[in-house]
């Protein structure tokens, strides 16, 4: 359960610093006069650009880092501790255009820290799991993360940004320089460190490596060439695995990116009920997340992901054809259902097929495939959207990443282990 709820900590920082209310308070309101001709959501981009790129440089050496277990927990509670000091520090940043640098900065390094942090925190899963219940609890840390983001942007919503005037929310704090904001950007550091800490104090760490090799980041470059000479040798079919996953991951990350987008443009959804289905798709996401981790132990990961996939394309080349927000309200839904599994799935195959001792390793290059590939579903959305003339095709566009993926897992020999009564 301390594993897990570190997963529901840490969502809090992404849905509210990096999606709903951080970023949109920068690119509103801060950034609203800022001189120039670039705007203040172009410069996000870029900052969050640059963020993604340090993601994939540093990811597989962090990976190597956290190979001894040892190592972590340290680790994770440096950047742990990093987000958290980052995430308060965006309380600082007051709604005047020259803050815009400073609060695009904080943000990216956040950003940043948080997606390095998964690195080791999944790593740790094989130390508090065995291969039976993996599945399982890997489930459940996604569900919960899941809830994590929408109980925290309901606090959020209601205490600090709900209603109109000079003053809003429950708490009644003023709007003036982003008062209410800021005090949002505290609660969701303090919010963290207290999910966070049960698994930074409370699991007992494993026992020390005698003569543990201290690998500096040039030494850590060398050996992660030799981990994945070593890995292709071992087995094809994790490499061709880190290649379809980091393709479906990337449709996911889309779904979840333009979905509101289409819903306003497309399906004549308010901006205000955009938010509400949002918490809603958090709430179906995390069942969905819940449900697949036992379909995973049972039925294996392989099989939940081709099966999660190839029903996602369907219900996405549904929606294309339908119209009104009822629609979009079912078929968005159902979309939101099996993104859980495919993550969880995605996360426990990856520990199944990782070498014993190699699971630092082996979720670092995981991290590092799937930026390396982000700007597919992006990509193709804009050029469905150019070529057919309405943003109704950007849907297609994902579709075609999802094909992709599903196209490329079906391709990969995975391992299933079955829960046996």
């Amino acid at each position: 359960m301390a594993w897990a709820l570190w997963d529901f900590g840490a969502t809090a920082v992404n849905a509210i610093a990096v999606t709903f209310v951080f970023s949109v308070y920068l690119t509103g309101t801060v950034g609203d006069d800022l001189p120039g001709d670039t705007s203040p959501a172009s410069w996000l981009g870029r900052a969050l650009g640059v963020s993604g790129l340090v993601v994939a440089l540093l990811a597989p050496v962090t990976g190597v880092w956290v190979d001894a277990p040892a190592r972590r927990r340290r680790v994770l509670a440096a950047l742990t501790g990093m987000v958290v000091v980052l995430t308060a520090a965006m309380s600082l940043i007051r709604d005047d255009h020259r803050y815009l640098w400073p609060g695009l900065v904080l943000l990216a390094c956040t950003a940043a820290c948080s997606e390095l942090a998964t690195v080791p925190y999944n790593a740790m899963l094989r130390e508090l799991t065995n291969p039976g219940n993996a599945g399982r609890i890997s489930g459940i840390g996604l569900g919960l993360g899941y809830f994590g983001s929408v109980l925290a942007l309901l606090v959020v919503y209601l205490g600090f940004i709900s209603g109109s005037g000079d003053t809003r929310g429950l708490l009644s704090l003023p709007v003036d320089d982003g008062q209410n904001v800021r005090a949002a950007m505290l609660l969701t550091a303090a919010w963290f460190a207290l999910f966070a800490l049960p698994l930074l104090i409370s699991v007992p760490p494993p026992a020390a490596v005698e003569g543990a090799e201290r690998v500096g980041v040039r030494g850590a470059y060398r050996r992660l060439i030799a981990e994945i000479r070593r890995e292709w040798r071992r087995d094809h079919n994790f490499v061709y695995f880190l290649g379809a996953s980091a393709v479906f991951r990337d449709g996911l990350a889309g779904i979840f990116a333009f979905g509101a987008i289409l819903g306003v443009t497309v399906y004549g959804v308010s901006a205000a009920d955009v938010l509400l289905f949002g918490v809603a798709a958090s709430v179906v996401a995390a069942i969905g997340a819940v449900l697949g981790g036992h379909a995973d132990d049972w039925f294996g990961a392989k099989r939940v992901i081709v099966l999660s996939l190839a029903t996602m394309i369907v219900v996405g080349l549904t929606l294309m054809a339908l119209s009104g927000a009822l629609a979009f309200w079912v078929c968005g839904l159902l979309l939101c259902l099996f993104i859980g599994p495919i993550l969880s799935a995605s996360r426990t195959l990856l520990l199944r097929m990782s070498a014993e001792g190699s699971e630092g390793v082996a979720f670092g290059l995981y991290t590092t495939t799937g930026r390396a590939v982000s700007f597919l579903a992006p990509w193709l959305f804009s050029v469905f959207i150019d070529v057919f003339g309405t943003d109704r095709a950007g849907m297609g566009g994902l579709c075609v990443v999802l094909a992709l993926g599903l196209a490329a897992m079906l391709a990969v020999r995975a391992p299933h282990v079955r829960v046996r009564d």
